[in-house]
């Protein structure tokens, strides 16, 4: 295990976030909390790909490739084709203990 190091300065500076799928919100939370172990940051944006709603945390992105309405026993998935083009599609997820 090795220290975090972050090659600039937090304190007082504009964080922008990038993930993926923004679902629960427990994901950014955490990387916020780290951010503040850092610094105390001007303002902390959140750009993602995917919105799916379903937040278990007030947390909101600023900016989003698109918003989905997926119910929760659904995973959203990005593939890219043999051209190298993305695509999204939904799948049923697996139940609990079943891969």
């Amino acid at each position: 295990v090795r220290t975090s190091e972050i090659p600039f300065e937090v304190e007082g500076a504009t964080i922008v976030l990038v993930d993926d799928v923004l679902y629960t919100g427990r994901s950014v939370r955490a990387a916020i909390n780290e951010l503040f172990d850092y610094g105390r940051p001007a303002a902390i944006e959140l750009a993602v790909l995917i919105d799916r709603g379903g937040r278990e945390l007030p947390i909101e992105a600023t900016w989003s490739g698109a918003r989905l309405a997926v119910a929760r026993d659904v995973s959203i998935v990005l593939s890219r084709d043999g051209g190298g083009r993305l695509a999204l599609s939904t799948e049923q997820a697996p139940e609990p203990g079943h891969a």
